[in-house]
């Protein structure tokens, strides 16, 4: 018996120090099992490896020239406060952030450009699709504002200069499109300004990290200016296109036509004039205080008579 005691509290010894020591050990994290957790949580680049130039396909994106673009728009983890579930989107148009939820009272803070006046809109949408480099048709509502749009009206090929940039994500309110979209933009500079016509810009880089994060369904939430809840949709009406005054003509005074008359001409009998024979007159002369010259006699030499024979 006392054999066996024995084995049985050496047998007991090892499971009693690792009970002991699981209480001093922290444990270790796991990884997430969920892909759309493990893609949502990435880890976010430093701003000098997220902005700097990279392929995206057989496509260059130049790089944001970091001392020219403010900190305060650039990817970054922050604390925020909500209580929309992970993977939703929040956007404050006032501030010009884009807030992407990661976790508990956690998200990703993106720098954005919005509707500029009379294209502000608010309320709540759903991610129903993403593409990449995708086509951009204007409205015709746009055009028309914009009459140099007409050459894009049956869509402008992604790429570059295309307005949507290296990615868009479609958004939907009440199973309807309305045209808003979050996208990229190659104007890095507008990021902070009230510039669209109500679409959500990002720079290239920030659309493709915030495009392999987020997933389709997610609830996206627009607040309005002032940070508060929106209370339903609000889309605004857009401006109508301002129509170009034509130039005032001055009226041309009109002139009378002149009365035509009918004159009948009779042209007058040609009388023939004989002409009379004269004798020319000859000219007189005038003799008056003439003065006539004298001559003197020249005494004539004397001729001797002939003998008489």
């Amino acid at each position: 018996m006392r054999g066996t005691g024995f084995s049985l509290r050496l047998t007991a010894l090892p499971v009693a120090v690792a009970l002991l020591l699981s209480g001093c050990v922290a444990p270790v994290a796991t990884a997430p099992t969920d892909p759309e957790a493990a893609k949502r949580n990435a880890a976010v680049e430093p701003a000098e490896v997220a902005y700097v130039s990279k392929m995206d396909g057989d496509i260059v994106i130049p790089a944001v020239p970091l001392e020219k673009f403010p900190e305060q728009y650039r990817r970054q983890e922050v604390d925020y406060t909500t209580d929309q579930p992970p993977g939703s989107i929040i956007i404050h148009p006032g501030q010009k952030y884009l807030y992407f939820v990661t976790g508990k009272n956690r998200a990703i803070r993106y720098g954005i450009s919005v509707g500029k006046s009379g294209f502000e809109w608010a309320g709540e949408a759903v991610v129903s699709q993403t593409k990449n480099w995708p086509t951009w048709t204007p409205p015709k509502e746009m055009i028309a504002r914009s009459p140099k749009l007409e050459k894009w009206k049956d869509g402008q090929p992604g790429g570059p200069t295309n307005p949507l940039g290296a990615r868009a994500i479609y958004l939907l309110s009440n199973g309807r499109d309305y045209g808003y979209r979050i996208h990229g933009t190659p104007d890095w500079w507008s990021i902070g300004r009230n510039a669209s016509s109500g679409c959500i810009r990002m720079v290239q880089q920030d659309i493709i990290d915030l495009n392999q994060r987020v997933s389709k369904g997610a609830n996206v939430l627009v607040l309005n200016a002032d940070g508060s809840m929106p209370k339903g949709l609000k889309i605004p009406t857009p401006p109508k296109p301002k129509k170009v005054a034509k130039p005032k003509m001055t009226p041309i005074p009109k002139l009378e036509e002149p009365e035509i008359k009918t004159v009948s001409y009779q042209p007058e009998a040609k009388v023939e004039v004989q002409a009379e024979e004269t004798t020319p007159e000859v000219a007189t002369p005038t003799t008056t205080n003439l003065i006539v010259p004298t001559i003197p006699e020249v005494p004539r030499p004397s001729v001797p008579a002939e003998p008489a024979q």
